[in-house]
């Protein structure tokens, strides 16, 4: 077997190889395949590593932008999607997309998330799918390369739409997306998005349901208040629990940080509690310097008194501003986008949305999480710790959920929130406890 695999590797087709040669071919296919593995980890390395830093900008500006709000989103559900815009980007659009997305250039982008969505999509014991899918409009014609990239690295489906028929076309759309995400996302695209100029949307869906390695019981769960100011309060359903926890407090965050596993120990979500009920604020302005994939440095194993409210959290967002100040303005002008890469047409495409949708719930077996979201291209026109710590989240919070770091890569951030206030996304009022 190994002398027929070295006649196809090194075109021996009729030589019979003596056992020195077999040796040095062995030699040099293990070569070839380690360097390969070497290429292929450090493409993973980088978009992990990218998408983490995107997701630590992103956060600071929504954050700023949504003030005194809740937010929730999906960093890695964005930074796909851009990433295989990125694939039909050239000259100072191409250049945006590197710098901003934090990627060496376009294949690093592929292989790499190819490496990603593969390891991700085989999870089990969670509910965890990334899918991707590009619309596009009949008869555009697509470069053979980018239509590629995006069906072979980053597993895209591909259906032709005319969007001239703008109704039908969302409908299409929006129940792809519904049925990838267990009909957590509606509505994503909107008919009046879509029109004859449209060439392109761009959609990505990922869906998580993951039930907790070490689950909340439904009677010790109480109405309880959680603290919107120092004295202002809001009612929510105060889930409680006593179990070992990965746990630190950080003196210079001033806040407690607390790991819980999910069934698949590779994912948990990650809770940042500050000390103070109005520290929030402050928090978040620590965190800008701070690298996310360093947060679980430090923690060890202890028994924490948790209590956790029930939440629920749906956003909508439009993303050009965002992107705008992150250093992607240049994709939504009209005059200097450069998406050339992506078809032979000589029209002049720039991308004219890019919306996401995001939920969270969270409850007592676990948390359930969807997010998608689409890009519309168009044609011109430290505390002492002791033993047992006690973990009371009353008041404004940042969470996250994250894969578990290996020796290859950084966590990758999934979803990424902040509870903050509003009476609505803590407690239903018409649930029963």
């Amino acid at each position: 077997m190994i002398s027929t695999i070295f006649r196809k590797c090194n075109g021996y087709s009729s030589i019979i190889l003596d056992d020195s040669l077999l040796k040095i071919g062995a030699f040099r296919l293990f070569i070839l395949l380690l360097l390969l593995q070497i290429m292929a980890d450090s493409e993973l390395l980088q978009v992990v590593t990218g998408n983490s830093k995107f997701a630590n900008k992103f956060y600071n500006i929504l954050a700023e932008e949504e003030k005194g709000k809740n937010v929730f989103f999906s960093p890695i559900s964005a930074h796909i999607v851009l990433s295989m815009a990125y694939q039909g980007a050239a000259g100072t659009t191409a250049d945006a997309f590197s710098s901003s997305l934090h990627l060496g250039n376009e294949n690093i982008a592929a292989t790499g998330y190819h490496h990603v969505m593969s390891s991700l999509n085989s999870i089990k014991d969670v509910k965890l799918h990334i899918a991707n899918k590009i619309y596009v409009m009949q008869g555009f014609p697509l470069k053979e390369k980018f239509l590629k990239s995006a069906s072979e690295l980053f597993l895209s489906e591909t259906e032709s739409l005319n969007f001239a028929e703008s109704e039908n076309s969302a409908r299409k759309i929006n129940g792809w997306v519904e049925g990838k995400t267990n009909s957590k996302i509606k509505d994503l695209i909107d008919a009046g998005c879509l029109d004859a100029l449209t060439r392109l949307v761009l959609v990505n869906a990922i869906y998580f349901k993951g039930n907790w390695a070490q689950q909340f019981k439904k009677e010790h769960t109480m109405k309880e208040k959680f603290y919107i100011s120092e004295a202002e309060s809001v009612d929510c359903h105060m889930m409680h629990l006593t179990r070992r926890f990965r746990y630190r407090a950080d003196d210079h965050l001033q806040a407690q940080i607390l790991e819980m596993k999910y069934t698949n120990e590779n994912i948990s979500m990650v809770i940042i509690l500050p000390f103070k009920r109005t520290g929030i604020e402050e928090l978040e302005k620590k965190l800008v310097d701070v690298d996310f994939a360093t947060l679980s440095e430090g923690m060890r194993s202890m028994e924490v008194e948790v209590s956790l409210p029930k939440f629920k959290v749906e956003t909508t967002m439009d993303l050009q501003s965002i992107l705008t100040r992150m250093g992607l303005g240049v994709i939504f002008d009209q005059m200097k986008a450069n998406f050339s890469e992506i078809s032979n047409s000589d029209e002049q495409l720039y991308v004219s949305k890019a919306i996401q949708k995001a939920f969270i719930e969270v409850n007592e077996e676990g948390a359930e999480a969807a997010a998608a979201t689409g890009a519309h291209v168009r044609r011109r026109r430290c505390l002492e710790e002791t033993e047992q710590q006690s973990f009371v989240a009353d008041h404004p919070f940042i969470f996250l959920i994250t894969t578990k770091p290996t020796e290859l890569s950084d966590p990758i951030t999934l979803f990424f929130g902040r509870v903050l206030t509003d009476v609505n996304f803590l407690i239903d009022l018409h649930d029963e406890l």
